[in-house]
């Protein structure tokens, strides 16, 4: 989950993923106009008709400094960093892995999981990736392909069972050098009409669907005790922190300024959304 890697988050999250917000004019007005670089079709985090989570957050921050928000949009998520705030093109990510190394990072301002999405009616109970249930064949779960479900499958010997099925939601598309958006709805609806028995995804791209769906489903926090074989841990829950660049430490300290003043509106856009928060317990590097 580097920029949401999930996203991401997944990864993310996607992971996991989201907006990028810049406090240097691309006209040069850094005084009055904050640059937000933000995902084109990126929903629920932002969307060009500004209806993501992600872009409440970004409107918050603009007034909390008196600046006029700007969007840029980006259509590949890979590239942010290198294509929009490397370049200039905006100073801050948004929403990124703390422990990301390509930026220098604010204070988390929320931690979060991923989490698995059953129907209520199946009576499926399944919390953690040691679960017997998720090593039988004929057991089907969805994940997004570049996020850490398709690590845990790999390492219970299920990604080869449910191949066909990311595939079809990739549209049969390659990923290799490509980024391929999969709908992380399109995922929770599969799970809702019974195609498949269970979704992994990252809480803060589906809260906002759970809520909507016209099926009662079952959301379970994933426990963070994933492993490879190789005993190395897979992470399921992430702190989400902005990102600028490198050199910023000026903006750095502002967004931190930001963040502390507004920390209870900010939980407020996060729980209205339904993202399952968790307590910001670990200490990052920042740099």
């Amino acid at each position: 989950m580097q920029t949401f890697n999930q996203k991401f988050l997944r990864l993310a999250l996607s992971s996991l993923f989201s907006g990028v917000v810049g406090l240097t004019s691309l006209t040069g007005f850094a005084a009055t106009e904050l640059n937000v670089c933000a995902g084109e079709n990126e929903m629920p985090f932002s969307n060009s008709r500004l209806e993501g989570f992600e872009n409440r957050i970004a409107e918050l921050v603009g007034k909390a400094l008196n600046r006029k928000v700007n969007y840029v949009f980006w259509k590949d998520a890979r590239l942010i960093v290198r294509d929009n705030l490397d370049k200039n093109k905006c100073d801050l990510i948004i929403a990124v892995d703390s422990t990301d190394p390509r930026v220098l990072k604010t204070q988390p301002y929320y931690k979060s999981s991923y989490v698995f999405i059953t129907r209520e009616d199946r009576g499926i109970d399944i919390s953690s990736w040691n679960d017997e249930l998720l090593k039988e064949r004929n057991f089907r779960i969805g994940v997004l392909t570049d996020s850490p479900g398709k690590v845990m499958l790999l390492q219970i010997n299920r990604f080869d069972d449910m191949f066909d099925y990311f595939s079809e939601k990739q549209r049969y598309q390659s990923t290799r050098n490509k980024y391929v958006r999969v709908d992380p709805l399109e995922v929770m609806n599969d799970v809702g009409s019974g195609y498949i028995h269970a979704a992994m995804l990252w809480g803060p791209e589906v809260s906002r669907y759970i809520k909507q769906s016209p099926v009662p489903l079952k959301v379970e926090i994933v426990k963070d005790d994933a492993k490879k074989a190789n005993g190395q841990p897979v992470p399921m829950h992430y702190e989400v922190a902005m990102g600028v660049r490198k050199d910023d430490v000026e903006l750095q300290a502002e967004l931190d300024r930001v963040i502390a003043e507004k920390r209870d509106e900010i939980e407020a856009i996060l729980k209205n959304e339904g993202i399952p928060l968790l307590p910001i317990t670990t200490q990052h590097s920042r740099k």
